[in-house]
């Protein structure tokens, strides 16, 4: 836990009453998951402190225990995104159904740190999962988040909303959240910025586990598995 988090904390709470105060959008008030990557050196499994039990199982390649400006996190050192072989130890893997956001309102928090211009961040499933995916990813230190479901008559629905013109990848610690709610995708950048990006995304549910740190179905040949690389702090995941 860094020291700042209780007025991060303070500055997430603000943003999400002023997101719950616009039409047509729900307040996510219900934690599902909660990781704070605060676990010591060598652990193996990533605990969630929400109570719910959704514990993770981290890559012998991720460095736990990193201590930067006040905050212990996880640690992914460079590599280059699309160098084979294809490195699964890089993956902080969660195998639990809750991490689908079905129909309704699904929203995630990370508090990272990066000076790298690529990697996927967070992802449940991929292009050609059935029952859609999303994710997290930052190309050229544009933060990017991905919601691509189906309607009930099964056509594909896809909105993705990124951090803008400011890049995030300039070694600071940033909080970014990203809402899905019935008719939009809402981004928040360190309590002040709001991005949106406008229509439904569908139900998502696939039977691919949530991975931090890179896609899971790679090679690095024909598939990239686009590894990130920097520093994370925690990960929250809330519903409705």
């Amino acid at each position: 836990m860094h020291v700042a988090r209780s007025v991060l904390a303070a500055m997430a709470a603000g943003a999400l009453a002023v997101t719950a105060a616009a039409p047509g959008s729900a307040a996510l008030t219900t934690t599902v998951a909660e990781w704070q990557l605060n676990e010591p050196a060598g652990a193996g499994v990533m605990a969630d402190s929400s109570g719910n039990g959704i514990d993770g199982v981290i890559g012998s390649a991720v460095v736990t225990d990193t201590v930067v400006a006040g905050a212990t996190g996880y640690r992914w050192t460079f590599v280059r995104p699309n160098e084979p072989p294809a490195k699964p130890e890089r993956l902080v893997t969660i195998d639990d159904p809750r991490m689908n956001p079905g129909s309704g309102d699904f929203a995630i928090t990370i508090r990272f740190r990066t000076t790298h211009s690529f990697g996927n961040m967070l992802q449940k499933g991929q292009a050609g999962s059935k029952g859609g995916y999303f994710k997290w990813q930052i190309p050229k230190g544009k933060l990017t988040c991905l919601f691509r479901g189906y309607d009930a008559q099964g056509n594909r629905q896809s909105k993705a909303v990124n951090s803008g013109a400011v890049p995030l990848n300039d070694g600071d610690w940033h909080v970014v959240r990203c809402a899905r709610t019935s008719d939009r995708l809402t981004m928040t950048i360190d309590g002040e910025r709001t991005r949106r990006a406008w229509g439904p995304t569908g139900t998502i549910a696939n039977k691919v586990p949530l991975t931090l740190g890179g896609k899971r179905n790679c090679d690095q040949i024909r598939v990239t598995c686009d590894y990130f690389a920097g520093d994370m702090d925690y990960v929250r995941i809330e519903s409705d």
